[in-house]
Parts: C-alpha cells; sequence; structure tokens
C-alpha cells in the first residue's frame, strides 16, 4: 500500500541529516533558513555557545514589504541578514538551507545574502 509522504516530515529529515556535517561558530557561524507559507526567516547561529548572534525576517518592522510569502521578500531579508551581520563584523557563514531544495525563496534570500556581501 503506498502512503502519502508528509512533506515536511521529509524535510525534518533531511534537516537532520544535514545538521549532522555542519555547524556554526563564533568566527564562522551557521546562516539558519526557515520558511513557512507566509513568512521567510534567517538567523545566524553561534552552535558552539547555543546564541543567535543575528536575525531578520519579513516580520521585521523595518522591511515595508506587501506580500511575505515572495522571492522578492526573500531577497529583502537576504539583504537585510547580510547588513546585520556586517554591524557584527561576521563576513563568512555556512549556509544551512534547513531541508529545502535550494530553489525559488530560498535560493533568492542566499543570492541576496552573497551580494551584499556575505561569504558562504
Amino acid at each position: 500500500m503506498i502512503t502519502k509522504l508528509d512533506k515536511n516530515k521529509v524535510r525534518k529529515k533531511r534537516h537532520a541529516r544535514v545538521r549532522t556535517k555542519i555547524s556554526g561558530t563564533e568566527s564562522r557561524p551557521r546562516l539558519s533558513v526557515y520558511r513557512s507559507n507566509k513568512n521567510i526567516y534567517a538567523q545566524l547561529i553561534d552552535d558552539e555557545n547555543g546564541v543567535t548572534l543575528a536575525s531578520a525576517s519579513t516580520l521585521d518592522k523595518e522591511l515595508e514589504i506587501e506580500s511575505a510569502g515572495n522571492a522578492e521578500a526573500a531577497q529583502k531579508v537576504g539583504e537585510l541578514i547580510a547588513k546585520r551581520a556586517a554591524d557584527k563584523n561576521i563576513k563568512s557563514v555556512v549556509f544551512d538551507r534547513g531541508g529545502y531544495l535550494y530553489h525559488g525563496r530560498v535560493k533568492a534570500l542566499a543570492d541576496a545574502a552573497r551580494e551584499n556581501g556575505l561569504e558562504f
């Protein structure tokens, strides 16, 4: 009998597998991306100390966006997280796409972060 796979369950399994291999440090934090249906979130995480160094999302008040669930909004979040990383003298990060395919909103966020000075 064939059962329907839960996309989020498969994503979480993929994410757990990736997380065994990558980890953020204070000098090179992990850029973690979470995507919901309506918003997208990005965090710079130091896994050694268990601390979030910076974060950005489509819910931030300084981002004036009409629709938060599209690639254009994700691009603005990528620019904002790169700006906040630069403020804390962070140039290089490890990219954690959260088990999502590198496509669409996740790709837009990553490309915008790269264009604004983050290296990964």
